[in-house]
């Protein structure tokens, strides 16, 4: 069974940076996408950024490239996401969920399985 864990939400002041922490088994790791979605309040889920496991290729939402960063953790079996220079606009509970193909890395969340709980990040003006 695929299940991934969420850590690192909080608040914080607009220009500020959280990182974001996705924890999976070496096995969905190695075998699957990583990717980072959020729904912010009252809108539906949208895609952030996924990264494969294998090879460290990412992708980013237009509306975060140059911001947030999506790397890999060998010795911690996590996917990170480093948040900076945060807005407003940002404010979303983030969940991470791993691709059923172990090369997709686009942003349809029918894609992914093993969603997260969540974690709320608020941004504050």
């Amino acid at each position: 069974q695929v299940q991934l864990v969420e850590s690192g939400g909080g608040l914080v002041q607009a220009g500020g940076s959280l990182t974001l922490s996705c924890e999976a088994s070496r096995r969905t790791l190695s075998s699957s996408g990583i990717a980072w979605f959020r729904r912010p309040p009252g809108k539906e889920r949208e895609f952030v950024a996924a990264i494969r496991w294998s090879s460290g290729s990412a992708n980013y939402a237009d509306s975060v490239k140059g911001r947030f960063t999506i790397s890999r953790d060998n010795a911690e079996n996590t996917v990170t996401l480093q948040m900076n220079n945060l807005q407003p606009e940002d404010t979303a509970v983030y969940y991470c969920a791993a691709s059923r193909s172990s090369w997709y890395l686009g942003s349809r969340p029918h894609e992914y399985n093993g969603w997260g709980q969540g974690t709320q990040v608020m941004v504050s003006s």
